[in-house]
Protein backbone atom coordinates (compact mmCIF):
# COMPACT_ATOMS: atom_id res chain seq x y z
CA UNK A 1 0.00 0.00 0.00
CA UNK A 2 3.01 2.22 1.14
CA UNK A 3 4.31 1.46 -2.80
CA UNK A 4 1.14 2.85 -4.43
CA UNK A 5 0.72 5.88 -2.36
CA UNK A 6 4.50 6.93 -3.42
CA UNK A 7 3.74 6.09 -7.10
CA UNK A 8 0.08 8.12 -6.91
CA UNK A 9 2.22 10.61 -4.98
CA UNK A 10 4.93 10.93 -7.90
CA UNK A 11 2.57 10.77 -10.53
CA UNK A 12 0.35 14.08 -9.45
CA UNK A 13 3.74 15.61 -8.80
CA UNK A 14 4.85 15.18 -12.67
CA UNK A 15 1.52 15.82 -13.87
CA UNK A 16 1.30 19.42 -11.27
CA UNK A 17 4.82 20.16 -12.66
CA UNK A 18 3.87 19.49 -16.44
CA UNK A 19 1.44 22.22 -16.35
CA UNK A 20 4.03 24.66 -15.10
CA UNK A 21 6.38 23.99 -18.20
CA UNK A 22 4.62 25.47 -21.26
CA UNK A 23 6.08 27.17 -24.17
CA UNK A 24 4.71 30.98 -24.63
CA UNK A 25 3.58 32.18 -27.69
CA UNK A 26 3.46 35.88 -29.04
CA UNK A 27 0.30 36.90 -30.67
CA UNK A 28 1.41 40.33 -31.89
CA UNK A 29 2.43 41.48 -35.45
CA UNK A 30 6.49 40.18 -35.14
CA UNK A 31 9.28 42.82 -35.13
CA UNK A 32 11.00 42.87 -38.26
CA UNK A 33 14.84 44.03 -38.40
CA UNK A 34 17.22 44.58 -41.76
CA UNK A 35 20.44 42.84 -41.07
CA UNK A 36 23.65 43.76 -43.15
CA UNK A 37 25.20 40.52 -43.92
CA UNK A 38 28.60 42.16 -44.18
CA UNK A 39 28.46 43.60 -40.48
CA UNK A 40 26.84 43.47 -37.25
CA UNK A 41 24.83 46.53 -38.31
CA UNK A 42 20.96 45.43 -37.74
CA UNK A 43 17.61 48.34 -37.33
CA UNK A 44 14.14 47.59 -36.72
CA UNK A 45 11.73 49.18 -38.93
CA UNK A 46 8.47 50.33 -37.43
CA UNK A 47 4.88 48.93 -37.95
CA UNK A 48 3.10 51.32 -40.35
CA UNK A 49 -0.36 49.32 -40.75
CA UNK A 50 -1.59 46.23 -38.75
CA UNK A 51 -4.50 44.34 -39.68
CA UNK A 52 -3.68 41.35 -36.95
CA UNK A 53 -5.31 38.53 -34.83
CA UNK A 54 -4.08 38.17 -31.29
CA UNK A 55 -4.88 36.36 -28.29
CA UNK A 56 -7.87 34.71 -28.34
CA UNK A 57 -8.92 36.45 -31.68
CA UNK A 58 -8.46 40.20 -30.30
CA UNK A 59 -7.93 41.98 -33.31
CA UNK A 60 -4.65 44.30 -33.23
CA UNK A 61 -5.03 47.82 -35.75
CA UNK A 62 -2.87 50.24 -36.41
CA UNK A 63 -3.36 52.16 -39.66
CA UNK A 64 -1.33 54.94 -40.87
CA UNK A 65 -2.71 57.41 -43.14
CA UNK A 66 0.59 58.36 -45.20
CA UNK A 67 3.46 55.73 -44.98
CA UNK A 68 6.30 57.66 -46.70
CA UNK A 69 5.86 60.39 -44.06
CA UNK A 70 5.54 58.28 -41.35
CA UNK A 71 8.52 56.66 -42.99
CA UNK A 72 10.40 59.80 -43.03
CA UNK A 73 10.30 60.36 -39.69
CA UNK A 74 12.00 57.25 -38.62
CA UNK A 75 15.40 57.21 -38.12
CA UNK A 76 18.04 57.32 -41.12
CA UNK A 77 19.27 53.97 -41.83
CA UNK A 78 22.42 54.05 -44.09
CA UNK A 79 23.57 51.14 -46.34
CA UNK A 80 26.12 50.79 -49.31
CA UNK A 81 24.56 50.72 -52.86
CA UNK A 82 24.45 47.22 -53.88
CA UNK A 83 24.42 45.83 -50.74
CA UNK A 84 22.94 42.64 -49.43
CA UNK A 85 20.12 42.71 -46.43
CA UNK A 86 18.54 39.98 -44.73
CA UNK A 87 14.90 40.28 -43.81
CA UNK A 88 13.87 38.62 -39.62
CA UNK A 89 11.64 38.54 -37.78
CA UNK A 90 11.47 38.06 -34.06
CA UNK A 91 8.96 35.39 -33.95
CA UNK A 92 7.40 33.61 -36.23
CA UNK A 93 3.83 31.80 -34.80
CA UNK A 94 1.89 32.66 -38.28
CA UNK A 95 2.73 30.89 -41.57
CA UNK A 96 3.54 33.54 -43.63
CA UNK A 97 1.17 34.14 -47.11
CA UNK A 98 2.94 36.86 -49.37
CA UNK A 99 6.00 38.86 -47.97
CA UNK A 100 7.23 41.54 -50.17
CA UNK A 101 9.83 44.48 -49.87
CA UNK A 102 9.61 47.55 -52.16
CA UNK A 103 11.86 50.95 -51.92
CA UNK A 104 10.16 54.22 -52.88
CA UNK A 105 11.76 57.31 -54.68
CA UNK A 106 10.12 60.57 -55.69
CA UNK A 107 6.53 58.75 -56.08
CA UNK A 108 7.75 55.74 -57.94
CA UNK A 109 8.01 52.06 -56.44
CA UNK A 110 10.92 49.76 -56.98
CA UNK A 111 9.95 45.84 -56.13
CA UNK A 112 13.18 44.28 -54.60
CA UNK A 113 13.78 40.49 -55.11
CA UNK A 114 13.05 38.33 -52.13
CA UNK A 115 15.31 34.94 -51.92
CA UNK A 116 13.82 32.07 -49.97
CA UNK A 117 16.49 33.10 -47.44
CA UNK A 118 14.58 36.63 -47.10
CA UNK A 119 17.48 38.33 -48.41
CA UNK A 120 17.59 40.93 -50.74
CA UNK A 121 20.00 43.15 -52.80
CA UNK A 122 19.71 47.21 -52.70
CA UNK A 123 19.68 49.09 -55.87
CA UNK A 124 22.74 50.76 -56.84
CA UNK A 125 21.34 53.90 -57.71
CA UNK A 126 22.59 55.89 -54.57
CA UNK A 127 19.96 58.71 -52.91
CA UNK A 128 17.00 58.65 -50.18
CA UNK A 129 14.09 56.02 -50.20
CA UNK A 130 11.26 55.00 -48.38
CA UNK A 131 11.44 51.21 -47.90
CA UNK A 132 8.56 49.06 -47.17
CA UNK A 133 8.10 45.80 -46.07
CA UNK A 134 4.85 44.07 -46.43
CA UNK A 135 4.03 40.93 -44.65
CA UNK A 136 0.54 38.79 -45.16
CA UNK A 137 -0.04 35.56 -43.11
CA UNK A 138 -2.84 33.46 -41.79
CA UNK A 139 -3.13 36.13 -38.47
CA UNK A 140 -3.54 39.18 -40.62
CA UNK A 141 -1.11 41.39 -42.01
CA UNK A 142 1.41 44.07 -41.44
CA UNK A 143 3.59 46.77 -43.39
CA UNK A 144 6.43 48.18 -41.80
CA UNK A 145 8.30 51.29 -42.95
CA UNK A 146 11.88 52.74 -42.71
CA UNK A 147 13.78 55.34 -43.73
CA UNK A 148 16.98 54.70 -45.61
CA UNK A 149 19.90 56.40 -47.74
CA UNK A 150 21.84 54.09 -49.96
CA UNK A 151 25.26 55.41 -51.17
Amino acid sequence: MNYFLKLAAGLWLVMALTGCIAEEYDFTPPAVTLSNTDSVQSAELKEANVDWRGENNKQIKKETDDLISFAKKQKTLTYNAGQKIDLLFDNEDFMVEELSVSLWKNDKEIQLDLNEHRSFSLPEEEGEYVIEVYLRSDKGSAQYAGNVVIQ
